[in-house]
């Protein structure tokens, strides 16, 4: 697993949409949206998930020209259903691919640990210069199927990273993951939504306003995009101001259309106001 800018480790999930009385399939996981936000960004991608081979070879299918995937072969898939939109969106997990034991050797730029249901490993072998954690799925539980938030564990926060992304809604429970990163010197993002996100960087507080979309379209994965574009943008050198403003604007794109198809290139992003 080397030579690539952008390495996205986390479950590749089937996410199940209740639709009358049909269901909708399609992928998920916060692997998934960051990885083909990478990818449309230009850098060489890769997911490492894990599942059923072939059930996630064909969830991914229509993003292969885009993406490149390394599947640990398990018993079963992380099948996740969803309720909802917005505030009032509700996840069960119907199905869960497990941790990820084993052994990575991941040589890249930047390293992203996107779990969903505290899958992702603390170490891994080999050099990543820039790490980033997107920490939702590590405050996650589900004794009953339904996902809940509870306090972060120490103990499943890598051994280290250079920026997390959290949102609003589980600041109260990452108290564990802001003592990391200063003691990593690093950087937690606080998304709120349409309000401005917050960045802690040390004792600095810094307040990055959101991009106004005249129409919200569908929000599924936007905080996965603007976390991955938010990573490329610090790892090119961007200040954390500009970069938050670029991840935004990311964001932005994807909100305004439907389905994973609406993340932007580089080129769209840059080109929206």
């Amino acid at each position: 697993m080397s030579g690539y800018d952008y390495v996205a480790v986390g479950h590749v999930s089937c996410d199940v949409f209740p639709d009358g009385g049909r269901e909708i399939r399609q992928p998920g996981g916060t692997a998934f949206y960051s990885a083909l936000q990478a990818a449309r960004l230009g850098l060489r991608t890769l997911i490492v998930t894990q599942g059923v081979r072939s059930q996630i070879e064909q969830l991914l299918d229509p993003y292969r020209d885009e993406l490149e995937l390394h599947v640990i072969a398990v018993a079963q898939t992380t099948l996740l259903e969803t309720r909802g939109v917005g505030a009032a969106r509700s996840q069960r997990v119907l199905a869960w691919a497990g941790p990820i034991v084993e052994r990575l050797s991941i040589d890249a730029r930047i390293l992203h640990l996107a779990p969903i249901a505290k899958e992702t490993p603390v170490s891994w072998d080999g050099e990543a210069a820039f790490v980033g954690v997107t920490a939702q799925g590590l405050v996650r539980d589900w004794p009953d199927g339904e996902i809940r938030t509870v306090a972060l564990d120490s103990a499943v926060l890598p051994n280290r990273f250079d920026v997390a992304v959290i949102s609003e809604h589980e600041r109260y429970v990452c108290e564990e993951l802001f003592a990391a990163a200063h003691a990593f010197g690093a950087c937690v993002a606080v998304t709120a939504g349409s309000s401005p996100t917050t960045l802690h960087l040390g004792d600095d507080v810094l307040k990055s306003p959101v991009s106004h979309v005249p129409c919200v379209r569908d929000e599924l994965g936007a905080g996965d995009v603007f976390a991955a574009a938010l990573f490329v943008a610090l790892a090119e050198g961007r200040e954390p101001l500009a970069a938050a403003a670029f991840a935004h604007t990311a964001a932005a794109v994807r909100i305004a259309g439907r389905g994973p198809g609406a993340i932007g290139t580089r080129a769209q992003i840059e080109a929206t106001p």
